[in-house]
């Protein structure tokens, strides 16, 4: 063992103090910046309690974020749980902004505050600045000024219109959320800072905009009222759309300016953390190596004692540890582990690589640089494509995966695949298409509006391999969206591939939103 001289150490002992972390910052900021190469947003470090980190959890992570009841459950939840001792408390939250803003416990000790400046003020911080989902959807610069605008936002609503009313629509909004973000690139991202400007600008031209569209449609009686061409229709209302509040911010005939800003806030946010759920896997991953890597080379240049490497090494061992299928706390691979094997890879590939490497990764194998590949894939992948392009077979083989089919018409299971090269390749595919948001999500759309008749809003669900939606959340869903939109609304789930009527839905307006 290797040893350290008191004026080497970073700290000794588990307490620390704010001078203490700053000193640990530059310390990691070094070696992150000079060894590994990261490029990383100006950092900000919040010291926060435990019942701080769970109303963050509470909160979906968001500082300055206005009021819903469903955060006050989440935080019961949670602290019951937390005290009870049925769940532990996340060591940090990291915010995907410009300054990157990290929240750590103060309950942590010296070295776990180690630990997570690397991990999330450094592994987390550069994904987020470098990774092309977040460059191309998200607006660092810009979100801490527009959750602030938000939260202001909501609470005048509030006091203008009743806590009661702006509770009901948030309540639809986020039973909505999940499908009202674009998931191809638009013409320029949001600006969020220009928000607050922007909306008072809206106003003004939202109701323009909104009596001009409803001023073109037919009316009983008219000469044009048996139909308004379905060109003319899909053109006018952006048909087919998948972004669900975006159309009725845009659309929906009884909803008041006010209304169509607290859905345009929501959404926002949910589009803010669309490349968070594309990415779970590269970002835990990134982030976990990078604190390995980090804390290593801390612990070899005598930065931190050998009592503090142990502590750190039981931390990360439980942090990467993937439960057995058949234990009690399995709940699929876990990001961290899956993600931290991967890079682990990518960089033996890099350094020492076998024939087998050699032939399903020449572009990498033996270049002796991982850390400029690892860069390289951070930056440019994302979780489908990055376990499609380097799952490795070694790793396939040390993980014991495989893949079975579950067909409901065979009383057995099947095993499609064993490990030979083409098991590979299918075991690959089979699980990148895990986390494809694109078949995981279902996919459902707005394709019409009756406008000459009832008004009712038409929308289908494109059903892959034969998986319905769950019957009791499309009538509450359905019924949200019936509210916003004022009219009726009716759902098809239609075959995928055969084109075949499998379900139809349908809900009417109890108390339209106006």
């Amino acid at each position: 063992m290797k040893l350290h001289t008191t004026n080497d150490l970073l700290f000794s002992g588990n307490d620390w103090d704010f001078g203490m972390i700053q000193r640990i910052h530059d310390a990691v900021e070094e070696i992150a910046r000079g060894d590994l190469g990261l490029d990383v947003y100006p950092n900000q470090i919040e010291v926060i309690t435990a019942e701080q980190m769970l109303d963050a959890y509470a909160s979906i992570g968001m500082p300055l974020f206005y009021k819903h009841w469903s955060f006050g459950k989440h935080f019961a939840m949670h602290d019951a749980g937390y005290r009870k001792g049925f769940m532990g408390l996340a060591y940090e939250i990291v915010i995907n902004s410009n300054p990157c803003i990290s929240y750590i416990m103060e309950e942590n000790t010296a070295t776990m505050q180690t630990l997570v400046i690397a991990h999330a003020a450094f592994g987390h911080n550069h994904f987020f600045k470098n990774n092309y989902l977040f460059r191309q959807w998200t607006d660092a610069d810009g979100i801490l000024d527009y959750l602030a605008f938000a939260k202001s936002y909501v609470e005048r609503c509030e006091e203008r219109y009743g806590h009661a009313e702006v509770e009901r629509l948030l309540d639809a909004a986020h039973a909505l959320m999940s499908h009202s973000v674009h998931r191809y690139p638009r013409k320029r991202r949001p600006d969020l800072r220009s928000e607050e400007r922007r909306e008072r600008e809206r106003q003004a031209h939202r109701e323009q905009t909104y009596n001009d569209l409803w001023r073109t449609i037919p009316t009983k009686g008219s000469r044009d009222d048996k139909k308004l061409s379905e060109e003319r229709r899909r053109a006018l209302f952006e048909l087919p759309q998948e972004n669900i509040l975006y159309f009725l911010e845009k659309t929906a005939p009884r909803l008041q300016p006010w209304q169509r800003e607290i859905l345009r806030i929501v959404r926002h946010i949910g589009q803010y953390f669309y490349p968070q759920r594309q990415t779970k896997v590269m970002n835990e991953g990134c982030a976990t190596y990078c604190h390995y890597c980090i804390m290593n080379l801390l612990h070899e240049r005598g930065r931190i004692s050998d009592g503090s490497f142990f502590e750190f090494l039981q931390s990360h061992t439980n942090v990467v540890r993937q439960p057995e299928f058949d234990e009690r706390g399995f709940g699929g691979l876990n990001p961290y582990a899956i993600g931290f094997s991967m890079m682990r890879d990518i960089e033996r590939i890099c350094l020492q690589p076998t024939d087998e490497d050699r032939t399903w990764f020449p572009e990498i194998a033996g270049t002796g640089d991982a850390m400029s590949v690892l860069r390289d894939t951070w930056a440019n992948y994302r979780d489908e494509s990055f376990i499609l392009q380097f799952l490795s077979p070694r790793l396939i083989r040390e993980w014991r995966m495989f893949h079975l089919v579950d067909d409901p018409d065979d009383p057995e299971l099947r095993v499609e695949v064993i490990h030979n090269e083409r098991g590979y390749r299918r075991l690959r595919q089979s699980l990148a298409r895990e986390y494809d948001v694109a078949r995981v999500d279902p996919d459902i759309q707005i394709i019409d509006v009756d406008l000459a008749g009832d008004r009712r809003l038409e929308l289908q669900h494109s059903v892959l391999n034969h998986i319905l939606l769950h019957k009791e959340d499309v009538d509450q869903v359905l019924q949200h969206l019936a509210d916003l939109w004022g009219y009726g609304v009716h759902l098809k789930e239609v075959d995928q591939t055969t084109g075949v009527l499998l379900a139809e839905h349908t809900a009417r307006a109890r108390t339209p939103f106006c």
